[in-house]
């Protein structure tokens, strides 16, 4: 599971077991405190020129509307607040359930860890652009949730993207949550209408064909994704936002600032294979940008309708042939492809979690590699920027990283550092 993308799910299971003793948990405790108090720790800041904000969305209160954490170019301020990297109570609780293991201890070890981290974005701030915003719809990993790829939304949203980070509701999120409606018994105690309905990551079954489960999640998932897309477009052509989460965000403000002839759409692992899957369904996506992706969910029928450029990102350390062959088998010569690998980097050098260990419990936990994770994330942001900016027309800047995009740096690979034959493709 932690092969493919469940990437809490190592770093629950090794914490759990190291704090079986009292004087492990006495060093827990040591530890923690110093984790959690380091000025060195922490997600990195955006780089572009243009400060961040960000704010939830939920359209239809049901399970079948659309959730998203929305990142963008925001005015600079110093009133609005920065909100927690892991939003309540309840999605330490489903990296617990996601586990299978005891809730209250679980929390304790994150809470100590990760409860102190902010995402590096103003909570709910007033959106300014000098211009149209491209969009990019982005998709999180297996056992993941809408807020742990701040470092990279943030970025993107720095460099002048309003990017929807969707928080998915096919079980495969370790946890998310939706609103029903209250039964006339529940009114009595308390006059809302909704009563909110919490989510949790649904493990697989004794003996159960994985393959089928994953395939239907990833339809899903990619439907999420264009669904998302369609929610940003009705903002922009100034239909009234019906929020279920009541933020301060002012909606109005988003009327008529997106440019929807330049889309596309981004993810990690699960989602990477989301990426694919989206790209098929809707061609409003010009291009998709695959972090790490793992290709099992998907069809291989589905690889020649895929008509749009693709970038794959990949980590030296996470990939295999027979996963390098899928994304190798959507290769050809009329459709841009490009690959590149980062040396050093794991699985876990996309999401934040690599920014919030130090060096030792890092690499324990493979959440960090034998890159420092800044460069690691600045490389994928930059050779990103750049593959945007050619296959979205935009009139930046993002091309003197260009060389990026076929390997040409000396933390990278151009291509892929697996051995892959021929006959496998």
């Amino acid at each position: 599971m932690f092969s493919h993308g469940g990437f809490v799910q190592l770093l629950v299971k090794k914490i759990y077991g190291w704090t079986r003793t009292d004087q492990r948990r006495y060093q827990l405790g040591f530890f923690a405190m110093g984790n959690t108090c380091s000025n060195n720790l922490g997600i990195p800041p955006a780089k572009g020129s243009s400060a961040v904000g960000c704010t939830d969305l939920m359209m239809d209160h049901t399970v079948q509307g659309s959730f998203f954490r929305l990142y963008y170019p925001c005015q600079e301020t110093e009133q609005a607040e920065k909100p927690d990297w892991v939003p309540c109570r309840e999605y330490f609780n489903g990296l617990a359930d996601f586990m299978k293991i005891n809730r209250t201890l679980s929390e304790r070890i994150f809470n100590h860890l990760f409860g102190s981290f902010k995402i590096p974005a103003f909570l709910d701030a007033p959106f300014q652009s000098n211009g149209k915003c491209p969009i990019v719809i982005f998709s999180h990993g297996l056992g993941a949730f809408r807020t742990l790829y701040s470092a990279i939304c943030a970025e993107l949203a720095s460099r002048g993207f309003i990017v929807a980070s969707v928080e998915h509701r096919d079980l495969s999120a370790s946890a998310t949550f939706f609103f029903r409606e209250k039964m006339e018994a529940e009114k009595a105690s308390c006059p809302d209408k909704l009563a909110k309905e919490w989510m949790y990551y649904r493990p697989l079954q004794p003996g159960e064909n994985e393959f089928p489960v994953r395939n239907k999640q990833v339809k899903q998932r990619a439907d999420e994704c264009v669904l998302a897309l369609g929610r940003l477009t009705d903002i922009n052509s100034g239909i009234p936002v019906q929020n279920v989460l009541q933020t301060q965000f002012d909606w109005k403000m988003l009327e008529n600032s997106m440019d929807l002839n330049r889309v596309a759409v981004m993810g990690h692992s699960f989602g990477g294979a989301t990426v694919i899957e989206a790209l098929c369904k809707e061609p409003k996506f010009k291009c998709g940008v695959a972090l790490d992706a793992w290709m099992f969910p998907l069809e291989d029928e589905i690889f020649p309708r895929v008509r749009q450029p693709i970038f794959f990102i990949n980590s030296e350390k996470f990939q295999w042939a027979a996963n390098i062959s899928h994304m190798k088998k959507m290769f050809c010569p009329d459709v841009q492809r490009k690959m590149i690998t980062i040396r050093g980097a794991v699985h876990q050098s996309f999401p934040d979690f690599t920014f919030l260990t130090g060096n030792w419990i890092g690499k324990l936990m493979k959440l960090k590699g034998e890159i420092d994770p800044e460069v690691a994330i600045d490389l994928c942001n930059k050779a990103t920027l750049a593959f945007l900016q050619q296959h979205l027309g935009l009139e930046k800047d993002f091309n003197r990283w260009d060389h990026l995009i076929d390997g040409e740096d000396e933390n990278l690979i151009p291509g892929t550092n697996v051995t892959v034959l021929q006959a496998a493709i």
